[in-house]
């Protein structure tokens, strides 16, 4: 028998002795699911197009809460607005975990505050919300600094002249730069190397985790952490990132004044000082590193997507774009900037970026959760440390309450009398205890970003509006809007 055949048929046997030992059989009452293969799990059941599609079809036939195994592993999947909201919200302090994402965790390893859980992820959240909140998140200050890289893309798109252009690198040069200067105090220039590398890292890896080799990994990291493959790339810039994050806070290091915090670094460098004594403290250099990588991450590639995704949409449904620059046009007009109080005033724009984040999807199937103790919930028994997926697609899809849920309506958001509806299905931000900490900051981007470029420019795009295609360049944990050319004209 030949040497390779010998190796593959080792790796097998390892394989399997592997998984069969590495994976306990669950205790507990789980919901109901596809009968699992050993170690294969619910493989044959996922669809080709990807995981949501594969749930989407399974919660036909066994509802709204049900098991898959991925791989040798069982996740509760739970599925619509009804069932997300009972669990992250009213059972939020059972389902406050977090689940592990198998193509990250190398890197992260549970620290930092979007990738912990337990005390640890509740000691860096109360302090990561507060020092945002000190920094400015929620008022003028933050404000004051998207309106002012508002103002610097204009001038920006202004040098283009109308010729095409892919949006993607400009739209993550504006979001980035809003969490960098809370984060490192400071802003870049959408030309320094540096800066654009790291924008070139974060759009990398958003795609490669989103692709259907690290969806594969997902089933089965156990083995394949041992081989080649896509979460090889992630981690290498994963760390590349970590390694400038390192830098920076080496020179905040250096040039810490206690007097005058001038960012989140500062501030977390201060409260270890402080804490330096305690040996249980989680303000450690560990935590503080995947924390700034997590914002930073987080911070930039969900708005620049939402906002890339947006401006597409426009471009399909120009009608909708003279709808909101009619809009502007009233409330604004066209000497003076947007800001942040014009938003109660302008109903149809606000419920377009509404229905912009809803029909995006940028993170259907969410960040995994688990829960924290043996949790009882709608009639089954989840043990502790069970993961659970909350299907955010679709709660932004349920048809309970989005009339046309596959199509783009900011009717959507609109009552009766043309004011903006609130509904508990917008959920693109997750819900509960574990919603994402920047939300307010998102949304202030959102409108701002939008608004201003819209009230300075029209957007054409080089390909007819009906052969515009909205189909994700990937989507997995989450969607990478496909690459496309605009055109910004001046108005």
């Amino acid at each position: 028998m030949e040497a390779s055949v010998l190796l593959l048929l080792a790796l097998l046997v390892g394989f399997l002795l592997f998984m069969v030992r590495g994976h306990p059989k669950p205790r507990g009452h789980l919901p109901p699911g596809p009968r699992p293969l050993p170690l294969l799990g619910n493989l044959l059941q996922m669809d080709r197009k990807g995981p949501l599609n594969s749930f989407i079809q399974l919660q036909k036939k066994y509802g709204d809460v049900f098991t898959v195994h991925l791989g040798p592993r069982p996740v509760v999947m739970l599925y619509g607005t009804e069932a997300i909201r009972e669990a992250l919200v009213d059972q939020a302090e059972a389902f406050s975990g977090r689940g592990t994402v198998a193509v990250l965790d190398p890197i992260v390893q549970g620290y930092g505050v979007i990738f912990a859980s337990g005390e640890r992820w509740k000691t860096l959240r109360r302090f990561s919300a507060a020092t945002m909140k000190d920094l400015g998140m929620g008022k003028r200050s933050v404000e004051e600094r998207i309106q002012e890289e508002a103002r610097c893309v204009v001038e920006e798109l202004r040098k283009s002249q109308g010729a095409p252009l892919d949006p993607t690198f400009l739209f993550q040069c504006i979001t980035a730069n809003i969490i960098c200067s809370i984060v490192f105090g400071e802003r870049f220039d959408y030309k320094d190397r540096q800066f654009l590398r790291l924008l070139d890292l974060f759009y990398q890896t958003f795609s490669l985790i989103s692709s259907i080799s690290s969806q594969v990994f997902e089933l089965f990291s156990g083995f394949l952490k041992y081989f080649p493959g896509t979460h090889i790339q992630v981690s290498k810039n994963l760390q590349e990132i970590l390694d400038y994050v390192g830098h920076s806070v080496e020179k905040h290091r250096a040039t810490l004044d206690p007097s005058n915090p001038r960012d989140f670094i500062d501030t977390y460098l201060l409260r270890m000082e402080k804490e330096k004594s305690n040996q249980h403290t989680e303000f450690h250099h560990q935590n503080l590193i995947i924390s700034v990588l997590s914002l930073f991450f987080a911070g930039t590639e969900t708005s620049s997507t939402t906002l890339r995704y947006g401006f597409l949409l426009m471009l399909k449904y120009p009608h909708v774009a003279e709808k909101v620059q009619k809009e502007i046009d009233q409330v604004i007009g066209s000497h003076r900037q947007p800001n942040l109080d014009d938003r109660t005033k302008m109903p149809y724009t606000d419920a377009v970026i509404h229905e912009i984040q809803r029909f995006a999807d940028i993170a259907p199937i969410g960040v995994p959760h688990k829960v924290t103790k043996d949790t009882l919930f709608r009639g089954y028994l989840l043990p502790k440390n069970t993961e659970v997926y909350p299907i955010l697609s679709s709660a932004l899809h349920d048809p309970r309450y989005f009339e046309q849920p596959d199509a783009f309506n900011p009717d959507h958001f609109l009552d009766a009398s043309g004011a903006l509806k609130k509904t508990e299905a917008f959920m693109p931000f997750s819900t509960g205890k574990r919603i994402c900490l920047g939300e307010g900051i998102a949304r202030n981007e959102l409108f701002l970003f939008f608004t201003t470029i819209l009230q300075s420019f029209s957007v054409s795009s080089p390909v007819a509006p009906k052969d515009i295609d909205l189909t994700p360049k990937e989507s997995g944990l989450t969607k990478v809007a496909p690459p496309y050319q605009i055109q910004f004209l001046p108005r």
